[in-house]
């Protein structure tokens, strides 16, 4: 009895790290949240320039002002039908982590939907599909209203991804990177950002209203 009573206070415990904000978007029918620490900014869809010999989910590469990235389309990533491109698909900037080097890569998502504060009660752990499913990328399932949307770690997502950004980051840092076109630079926090076509950032709040597109 102690044993299950440590067990489930551990649980809880772990369930309630898992609250905070989180942006939310979706792919098809489907409602995602990422950890609003992960996000570094939200970019209109761009040109991407495809790489020979990836595998069908890496789109390819954009250069976001000077630093090369690699973008990940997550409809395939996930075994989903592909979407045409619309005036609402989105590339979500992440920054993730593998071992001690952070990475930055880009996903391209349907559309943005807001930022939710979502508390550690409204947070359940991922169901338990058996050995045979892999559930380690879900951090858990979010409940918000009558809805439910499936909260990401996208470490986990982007942990067997077969092009990573580490190699465009030591061209960056060797001076071999594409110069951008763009002047526009920002430092400090990670940051929500959606950038329209002529490149001027927008700066969305809780709604997704505000988020150009969305």
């Amino acid at each position: 009895m102690a044993q299950a009573t440590a067990q489930k206070e551990q649980l809880n415990k772990a369930i309630m790290e898992k609250e905070g904000k989180y942006l939310t978007f979706a792919l098809g029918p489907e409602e995602y949240g990422l950890e609003i620490l992960k996000v570094r900014e939200i970019i209109g869809y761009m040109d991407i320039t495809a790489v020979p010999q990836t595998p069908a989910h890496v789109r390819g590469v954009i250069n976001l002002r000077g630093q090369v990235i690699p973008v990940i389309d997550l409809r395939t990533k996930f075994g989903m039908e592909a979407a045409d491109v619309t005036d609402q698909t989105c590339i979500i900037v992440v920054e993730t982590s593998q071992g001690n080097r952070n990475f930055s890569t880009g996903i391209v998502v349907d559309r943005v939907q807001e930022v939710l504060d979502i508390g550690g009660e409204d947070i359940e752990e991922a169901p338990q599909f058996g050995s045979s499913v892999n559930t380690d990328f879900i951090l858990g399932m979010g409940k918000i209203g009558e809805s439910v949307k499936i909260l990401l770690d996208i470490d986990e997502v982007l942990s067997k991804v077969d092009l990573t950004a580490g190699q465009y980051a030591d061209q960056n840092r060797t001076g071999q990177n594409v110069q951008s076109k763009s002047e526009h630079t920002q430092q400090g926090r990670p940051r929500v950002e959606q950038t329209g076509t002529e490149g001027e950032p927008f700066e969305p709040g809780d709604g997704a209203s505000e988020v150009k597109g969305a």
